[in-house]
Order: C-alpha cells, then structure tokens, then sequence
C-alpha cells in the first residue's frame, strides 16, 4: 500500500497530477478540491489510495488526511465507485460531505452528478453512525439548526419574504443564537426584514 508521495510536481491538471519521486513518475487521479489546495512550488506531499482491480492499478492523491478518510468511507457504500466518490469531493468539500451525511441531507448528496436518491439515501444511511464515531460529533445539534433554519425560512416564504433576503436574516439570528428556536428566528427575522 503507498501511503503518501514525497516528491517533485512534474505536472498539474484537475483530473490528474504525475508526482516524481527518485526518478519515478506516479500518475496520481485528483479531486477539484485537491487541485485547488496543491501547493506553488514544486516539491509536495500527497496523501493517496491505491487501488487494484482486475484491469488497472489506480492511484488517488489528497491533499489532507481527511479527504483520504472520507473517500475510502464513499468507497465502502454499496453502488459508490471510485469515480463517483471522486466527483462528490470536486462538488463538495470533505466538511460538506462529512456535514450533508451527518444531518441527514439527501438533496445535497444527490446533487452531486452520478448520485440518485437511492444512492444519496443509502450513503446517509451507511455512513452517518462510522461519521458521528470517527469525528466524534454529536447528531443532534447539526440536525435541530438546519431543520430550525428550513423551517424558519418556509415560513417567510409563505409569508411573502424573498428566500435571499429571509436566508440573511436568519443566518445573522442564527450566528448570534445557535440555539434560537424556530419561532424565535421568525421573530427576530420579521423585526430586520
């Protein structure tokens, strides 16, 4: 298993990089997210997996241990490929990712391209318990805020408010008071709209 790659950034694409290390260029397949962190100079660290199929030896750069994590927890959901979890970490960060499974988030999940509902639901649910373990985190404070947060800004819609100018509103609530309940964001945003 080649854990990480020391060495000289001969080339640079979004898909891909090939990384030189005494002597020998390992094409390594990227995410957007990675190729956007990668370092200026020339020499870098690359965390990677390797993986051997039946007809090719692919190997995956991250630029953090976290992303790595992520990708080989994707890995192991049924009907989730190599590419696919590849193309939820160029649409997604490793937090949003990590935050859309926590909370529960299908349409988030599901917007990334390749994901049906099926898929998006089946990742929240073969993920989220191995998530709130490995990062320690606790389920309800993520969900009560983004549910609290939904509610309140269907209530202004309903209420005649533009969802842009309703969603600055709550957020300004939210970040003064995590712990505002819904009637109270609604409060707070009818006073500011």
């Amino acid at each position: 298993m080649i854990d990480h790659l020391n060495g000289r950034l001969v080339e640079k694409h979004p898909t891909h990089l090939v990384v030189e290390c005494s002597g020998v260029g390992y094409f390594v397949n990227i995410s957007l997210n990675t190729y956007g962190s990668l370092p200026e100079g020339e020499q870098l660290r690359i965390y990677t997996h390797f993986q051997v199929r039946e007809d090719a030896h692919i190997l995956f750069g991250f630029s953090t241990l976290a992303e790595r994590e992520i990708f080989r927890l994707l890995l192991s959901v049924s009907g989730v490929g190599s590419s696919t979890a590849r193309t939820m970490l160029s649409s997604m960060t490793p937090a949003q990712v990590r935050d859309a499974i926590v909370s529960g988030d299908v349409p988030a999940i599901q917007s990334v391209k390749g994901i049906g509902s099926k898929t998006a639901q089946r990742v929240i649910l073969d993920l989220k318990d191995k998530i709130l373990k490995l990062y320690d985190l606790d389920e309800v404070s993520h969900k009560t805020d983004n549910t609290n947060r939904e509610e309140a800004l269907s209530a202004l819609e309903v209420l005649g408010f533009a969802r842009k100018q309703s969603e600055k509103v709550v957020d300004k609530a939210l970040s003064n008071d995590p712990g505002l309940s819904v009637e109270g964001i609604i409060k707070h945003a009818l006073k500011n709209l």
